[in-house]
């Protein structure tokens, strides 16, 4: 069976929503993929540039500071000096040394660790590092060059060591020259950036000692972090970036490093919440206008449902009008007309039987004149009652043929067949109309497998002839009409039964 150009419209309608919904939902999810991309390479450049900019301040300052160390160890050991007194040695070693005030005083210490020299006073107290970790480990080892130590209290004051070895023209060891930075110089260049809130920068020795961060954590500082596996592999990778969570606060963040050949690294994190923040801004928007563009759409794509539905209806109305009898409810004659053409040509092409049912009221125009018109088209409806309760099959096709006239097209159906279902509506009529002055119908029968150049005006032509002959037999009775050839019809006499 066709479809119906309206249901093709509510497919279409119903594809083409979900077709939109898909499409931009596919250009939004594309869109939002890229924005979340960039907003990750921006993040991951910020980051890049943050560390690179304390590694450089950071780098260029210990630089400064060594470059004093190396010449009090290089001036220290020199013959010339041997005799020279306290003030004049002191004025020739530490007269260029880098000052500032985040830099602790250079001091010179013997190989017992005893301080000698003071680059802040002429009379320093007496004091022994031997203890202390950057004197035992210039002690031990000839080539450790310039070492940072562990952050300590030095002096008093939070710092880091930075310390070389000195020793005597055989390489013997003859005691330390060290410095330190203070912790603070870290904190105030952090603070010079512009940092979110919940960024991190952390400062590592490459053994993977805590040397400082940002916000500051004393439990933190000097701590081995080296075993965090993602520290580990910032140790041992040159550069790079990871994803992992905060020491003390266990935030997701983005960590990137640079240079790790360096005395320390550096590591800038920031959170992934921070971001993607505009990102989320951004995709909220676009999954609003999404959604309101979805709904606007459903919304749109129901109306025109609900109104094709309507149209829908109002033709199947229409066409239900344009193929039934407005009286009787049962198919017109138009609409019988295309069905027995149809159903001829079906059983041409399959070589199956056709029967055919011509039924008309006995004495209506008498019970018309007699009763009225309106107690004749109550008769009428009656009869197509009887007629459409006997007709079942779905190939059948009950017709008000014109008048009191009625024709019930039976196709596959044999004669015998046909006999039955007329002698049902015969009876169904005659009992029915006990109530109804006694009205009945007469009914001829056709029966036959058309042939290849035959049409159906025979058959209808033999069950208008057993009609007749049912009128002339009495009435209220069923005729069988054989049609043997479709150019000539034979007509059986009356009776009750097929012949």
């Amino acid at each position: 069976m066709a479809k119906r150009p309206w249901q093709i419209s509510v497919k279409l309608l119903v594809v083409s929503l979900i077709v939109t919904v898909l499409g931009f939902s596919a250009v939004c999810a594309s869109v939002l993929i890229s924005m979340r991309q960039s907003a990750q390479q921006l993040a991951h450049q910020t980051l890049e540039n943050v560390a690179a900019t304390v590694d450089a301040d950071v780098s260029r300052t210990i630089e400064l500071y060594d470059h004093s160390l190396q010449v009090v160890a290089k001036n220290i050991s020199l013959q010339e000096l041997a005799g020279v007194s306290k003030p004049v040695l002191q004025m020739l070693l530490f007269d260029r040394t880098a000052t500032a005030s985040h830099f602790g005083p250079l001091q010179v210490f013997d190989a017992e660790g005893r301080l000698r020299l003071d680059a802040s006073t002429l009379d320093p107290a007496p004091d022994v590092f031997a203890r202390e970790e950057f004197f035992y480990i210039h002690r031990n080892h000839a080539n450790a060059g310039l070492y940072l130590s562990r952050p300590i209290i030095f002096h008093g004051i939070p710092s880091i060591v930075l310390s070389r070895r000195l020793q005597t023209g055989d390489g013997h060891f003859a005691g330390v020259v060290a410095g330190a930075i203070r912790l603070s110089y870290f904190q105030d260049l952090f603070a010079r950036l512009r940092l979110a809130d919940d960024d991190i920068i952390a400062l590592v020795r490459r053994d993977g000692v805590l040397i400082t961060r940002r916000p500051l954590d004393p439990e933190l500082v000097g701590k081995d972090i080296s075993h965090i596996p993602t520290v580990e592999r910032m140790l041992t990778t040159p550069s790079g970036w990871f994803s992992g969570k905060g020491l003390d606060d266990g935030v997701s963040r983005m960590f990137v490093w640079t240079d790790n050949s360096r005395s320390l690294v550096v590591v800038v994190g920031r959170s992934w919440q921070t971001i993607f923040g505009l990102w989320r801004q951004e995709a909220i928007r676009l999954g609003a206008i999404l959604l309101t563009l979805v709904v606007f759409v459903a919304a749109v794509t129901v109306v025109l449902i609900r109104e094709i539905n309507r149209r829908a209806r109002a033709e199947r109305r229409l066409e239900e009008l344009s193929i039934t009898d407005p009286l009787t409810g049962l198919t017109n004659r138009r609409r019988f007309d295309s069905a027995i053409d149809e159903e001829w040509r079906r059983a041409q092409r399959s070589r199956s039987p056709i029967a055919l049912l011509m039924i008309d009221a006995d004495h209506f125009k008498q019970f018309n004149d007699t009763h009225g018109h309106q107690a004749g088209d109550q008769i009428l409806i009656g009869i197509a009652l009887c007629i459409a309760d006997s007709v079942h099959r779905v190939g059948d096709c009950a017709a008000r043929y014109g008048g009191e006239e009625f024709a019930v097209l039976l196709p596959g159906l044999t004669a015998l067949d046909a006999l039955t279902v007329a002698e049902a509506i015969r009876v169904k009529v005659e009992r029915w109309s006990v109530d109804q002055a006694g009205v009945t119908i007469s009914i001829g029968i056709a029966h036959l497998t058309p042939s290849a150049g035959g049409h159906w005006s025979a058959l209808v032509e033999a069950a208008d002839k057993a009609l007749y002959a049912a009128k002339e037999g009495g009435r209220n009775v069923c005729v069988v009409a054989s049609c043997k050839e479709l150019s000539r019809v034979t007509e059986l006499p009356a009776t009750r039964e097929a012949v």
